[in-house]
């Protein structure tokens, strides 16, 4: 490591050198904005989806770049992954919001469900006809080169040999935020941010079959009398009953329902596999994951073809080489964005892509089941998330970039990304031919505006909008955004919080427990509430909690108003001590002692 960083410095001194005395330019781009003695206008790393996105765009915008992937393949989880079943931004009335580069992919592959081969040869193809793009495989991102709290370049190994390449720009597209981790973005990870830093929500492996009959699959799934199954000629949707009918062997092991996508060979890719306990940082933890998965397809195969009509001679064609990992790292940007940011379809004014997808939080064990917090018609995802703090000259796009781990469930998915990496392109290029910083570009509404403008002349969707719900203008809402927040409450795929509802004793025990257990105060666990609940028995325990030593209902009432805790609008709403309360009081209760606890 002497070496390198000997290496390093004598790099960064020829630069000064340059700027010095005027060295010659090696390269240069139309637009005349590749500084002296530096490689790159822009180094992409990263070749999933997002970052061949992110190089395309660069590239065409007139910027020398240079796209680096460790792995032997572009696509990344889409291809490697297997992944070929994509998770659509579409708002209600079904209209595809990701536009521009996305709607390229999607053309050129044929839609939702693709051919994997021919994703990976688009992918390949996209980049290398890129007369401003350079592609290196099998280049591994090792450090960053920093100058201060800039990023100038990145140390790599490349077929075996430790190489610095140097650039104006550099975009993250990594997975994990890699390149952002090392030079010192701060983040969070997993649900860290609402307190649950240790939870590693599952991961898939996803599956190949040959021997499926797809007209038999298609006639069942299209006349099984659920409105939540289906099929096309090439994709299909469903066996949940008969997915998670399926017992384990390994209790780290879930089936579940089928997502299927038929390939050009016949076979047909499936994502059903869930494997708890891998740590999405760990490439021993992924590697023993896949080992596990593959060992208990060993038992899920035959008994699919018992059970799964279509599947009667499924055989085991493969296994994906890469997980399916919804979450790792979140860095902290210019703006982070919320859960609701996503459900209350909020519009931003540095918009670079409006989405929407189903803000999805996929289960963390066995014994547990995933929950979707809610659904938005739409919403923007802001430049600012894409700029993270602490570090200049970067940009880091994809399922790690500036979001709250709840908001991530939705704006995860590879068409976000994608949109933002061509929004990290054209900024890019905005920044080096107007000589502004990421960061200044932030708070600059004619920036913003002209990458806007081209990203709009390039496809992109980008128009204003206004969309309001219902459930917003409940009394009680407020309560709802302090728990959910806290991945306490949610409202489904229909945003139905249940509020107007009576509530229950395991109800209102669940609310408590779970929210308590976020103040970080060692509270006594609720096992004693009666049964049916009462406003009496509902305001005992909310001020055993709160430490009021009353006996006395009213004295009770008295001291969780004087605390902020008991308001007059849901006194409004309590009705007599012996009345059973509604779930909506009790979401206003919980969230104010919550408040309390932590304040």
């Amino acid at each position: 490591m002497k070496k390198e960083k000997w290496a390093v410095i004598l790099l960064l001194c020829a630069v000064a050198l340059c700027g010095l005395f005027g060295c010659d330019k090696d390269t240069q781009t139309p637009n005349g904005t590749i500084e002296a003695g530096v490689d790159y206008d822009v180094i992409v790393v990263g070749g999933d989806p997002e970052g061949v996105c992110a190089a395309v765009s660069s590239a065409r915008s007139g910027l020398k770049t240079l796209l680096i992937e460790d792995d032997h393949a572009l696509g990344g989880l889409m291809t490697l992954g297997q992944l070929n079943f994509i998770d659509i931004c579409e708002d209600r009335q079904g209209n595809i919001l990701t536009q521009g580069l996305f709607m390229e992919f999607y053309n050129a592959v044929g839609g939702t469900a693709f051919d994997v081969e021919t994703a990976k040869q688009f992918f390949y193809d996209w980049v290398v006809n890129e007369e401003h793009a350079t592609l290196k495989l099998n280049t591994a991102f090792v450090e960053p080169v920093m100058d201060g709290d800039s990023i100038v370049g990145v140390v790599v190994n490349e077929n075996g040999e430790e190489k610095t390449y140097t650039a104006s720009r550099i975009i993250d597209a990594t997975v994990d935020a890699d390149v952002a981790a090392a030079a010192g973005v701060p983040y969070t990870v997993a649900g860290e941010d609402y307190g649950e830093k240790d939870r590693q929500m599952g991961v898939t492996l996803v599956f190949e079959l040959s021997g499926v009959n797809w007209d038999a699959v298609t006639d069942y799934l299209e006349n099984d009398d659920n409105t939540g199954t289906g099929a096309t000629n090439k994709a299909a949707w469903g066996y949940s009953r008969e997915g998670y009918g399926y017992e384990p062997k390994d209790p780290m092991m879930r089936l579940r329902g089928f997502n299927v996508a038929r390939q050009d060979n016949g076979n047909v890719l499936i994502n059903a596999l869930i494997i708890f306990g891998v740590d999405p940082l760990s490439e021993e933890s992924k590697a023993n994951g896949i080992a596990r998965a593959q060992k208990e397809l060993e038992y899920i195969v035959p008994y699919v073809r018992e059970n799964f009509i279509g599947f009667e001679n499924a055989e085991l064609a493969g296994t994906a080489e890469q997980l399916y990992v919804r979450e790792s790292r979140h860095i902290i940007g210019e703006y982070q964005l919320t859960i609701d940011d996503v459900l209350e379809n909020r519009d931003q004014w540095d918009k670079i892509a409006i989405v929407a997808y189903p803000a999805d939080i996929q289960p963390a064990a066995g014994q547990t089941y995933g929950v979707v917090v809610g659904s938005p018609d739409r919403y923007a995802i802001p430049f600012r998330s894409i700029v993270p703090l602490d570090v200049e000259n970067m940009l880091v796009i994809g399922r790690s970039a500036s979001y709250t781990s709840l908001a991530a469930g939705s704006a995860r998915v590879i068409p976000v990304g994608m949109a933002e990496g061509e929004a990290a392109g054209v900024a890019s290029a905005y920044s080096l031919n107007h000589d502004m910083s990421f960061r200044d570009m932030t708070t600059n509404e004619k920036a913003i505006a002209d990458v806007q403008k081209t990203l709009k002349q390039q496809g992109a969707y980008l128009d204003d909008f206004e969309v309001h719900e219902t459930f917003m203008d409940h009394w009680a809402y407020p309560g709802v955004k302090v728990l959910r927040s806290l991945g306490i409450v949610s409202g489904g795929y229909g945003n139905d919080y249940g509020l107007d509802q009576e509530l229950s004793k395991g109800r209102l025990q669940n609310l408590l427990n779970n929210t308590m257990s976020k103040t970080g105060k060692e509270i006594e666990k609720v096992t004693d509430v009666s049964d049916p609940v009462t406003n009496l028995s509902m305001i005992a325990v909310t001020a055993r909690i709160a430490e009021i030593d009353a006996e006395n209902y009213d004295e009770q009432i008295a001291a969780l108003q004087e605390m902020g805790i008991l308001t007059d609008v849901i006194l409004q709403h309590m009705g007599a001590e012996t009345d059973t309360p509604m779930v909506a009081e009790a979401v206003m209760i919980v969230a104010n002692l919550y408040t309390f606890m932590v304040q």
